[in-house]
């Protein structure tokens, strides 16, 4: 049975930065391509909080991490990246798969390898599925780390999800 294209493989209720690693290791996954807006960072944030300066920390150290982001901001998402030492994309068109295609194909793992982490159902989850890699949908976090209360954004594509027919939204 083939999956619906707006269900994550893994929507766990957390944000990233309560995010456990071990499950997606345990799966094989060597690579997380991570959003930024509303997934590493709240609202328009450039320092990351340090939950997620921990959690990032931790990931890098078993995982590849690229960011991969929709804002057109070059200086914002490489201010992001420079923070954790990572590579990024902007402008990535998402849920448009080239721009990930082009990062997939520079690295030498299997796309059951990679995870793309996100918010947002109709970009991130999207995007994730049509290139058939390991999505998560994680909750927007609060400048400290927990979860938004009001992400009105993931609670309107979830209902829209469903709508369309994704059962387990």
């Amino acid at each position: 049975m083939q999956r619906h294209w707006l269900i994550p493989d893994w929507d766990p209720g957390l944000t990233l930065a309560h995010l456990p690693l071990e499950p997606l290791i345990g799966r094989g996954i060597r690579v997380l391509l991570l959003d930024v807006d509303r997934t590493l960072l709240p609202g328009r944030d450039v320092e990351l909080s340090a939950p997620m300066r921990r959690w990032a920390k931790d990931a890098s150290r078993l995982l590849h991490i690229h960011l991969v982001s929709n804002n057109p901001s070059r200086q914002r998402i490489q201010a992001v990246a420079d923070q954790l030492n990572v590579t990024y994309t902007c402008s990535a068109a998402k849920p448009r798969r080239g721009a990930i295609r082009r990062v997939i194909n520079k690295l030498p793992n299997a796309s059951s390898e990679i995870a793309m982490v996100g918010d947002r159902v109709f970009t991130d989850v999207l995007a994730g599925n049509r290139l058939g890699l390991y999505t998560v949908l994680v909750r927007p976090p609060r400048s400290d780390g927990t979860p938004c209360r009001h992400d009105r954004v993931q609670r309107l594509e979830r209902h829209l999800a469903r709508f369309f027919g994704a059962v387990g939204q």
